[in-house]
């Protein structure tokens, strides 16, 4: 059987890309994420395309019954894992401490740690067993540097950043790779989702500058699980050109 890469997330942005890419290169697919019918078009594109087998599983990583019954009935054979990248996730809001909305914070957390972390209990218990496999967490610019308003979000993202040494030293003795992945603006859903559906609000995060594309990351993704055996990439943070921190962006920097 081909090798198997388990992406959370799949139905858009980052996700998608991996997909596609990792399809191209052969492997066979589990894609999950929220939405059935973006996930079902894209497995019956993927195995037109590329020949490969594909197994959609819906459900929201926030919620621990759901990830584990979903991952646990797989059967035998997709239980395989040689890569999970994790990469659902998500922000919520853009406010000071004070005003934050705690139903956004608890999103948040759920998401992006708790449910990165229930879908990593399974995944890397298979992977423990074979001895072998390769971990991608999707990080952030946010999980390297503080910035005004980003608060939860950004301590979600530095809990992210410490599970990637977490899990790196925990499964060494396995042989199993952990590879941190943090990039600055991806102009994808991301803004959309964080302001709550203001497309105007979230399109002009993006303009002025050409921010990175989701192939981009799932380029860099690639490059990091298509290395030897023995090379593991352990932390990558990619920005746009245009981009030098979290909050330090020039724009219009062809017009000069």
């Amino acid at each position: 059987m081909s090798q198997i890469a388990l992406i959370t997330g799949a139905t858009s942005g980052i996700g998608e890309a991996c997909a596609k890419l990792f399809a191209k290169n052969k492997f066979n697919l589990i894609l999950t994420g929220r939405r059935a019918e973006r996930l079902d078009q894209l497995a019956h594109q993927l195995t037109m395309d590329f020949d490969i087998e594909v197994q959609t599983l819906t459900f929201d990583v926030q919620n621990k019954q759901s990830v584990e019954e979903n991952l646990e009935n797989l059967n035998l054979q997709w239980q395989d894992v040689d890569v999970l990248i994790n990469n659902a996730g998500l922000s919520l809001g853009l406010e000071p401490i004070d005003q934050g909305n705690t139903n956004d914070w608890d999103i948040m957390i759920d998401t992006n740690i708790k449910g990165l972390l229930y879908v990593t209990r399974i995944v890397s218990g298979w992977m423990v067993k074979r001895r072998k496999g390769h971990i991608i967490n999707l990080g952030s610019i946010a999980g390297k540097e503080t910035y005004a308003n980003g608060n939860v979000y950004c301590a979600t993202k530095h809990a992210v950043d410490s599970l990637n040494k977490a899990m790196r030293i925990d499964l060494l003795q396995y042989g199993i790779k952990v590879t941190g992945v943090h990039p600055g603006a991806v102009e994808t859903e991301f803004s959309e989702v964080r302001f709550k559906g203001d497309l105007a609000r979230a399109k002009k995060v993006y303009e002025g500058f050409d921010a990175l594309s989701a192939d981009d990351i799932a380029e860099t993704i690639w490059f990091a699980v298509s290395r030897p055996a023995h090379v593991n990439i352990n932390d990558l943070v990619i920005m746009p050109t245009a981009q030098a921190s979290s909050v330090h962006l020039f724009k219009n920097l062809h017009e000069r």
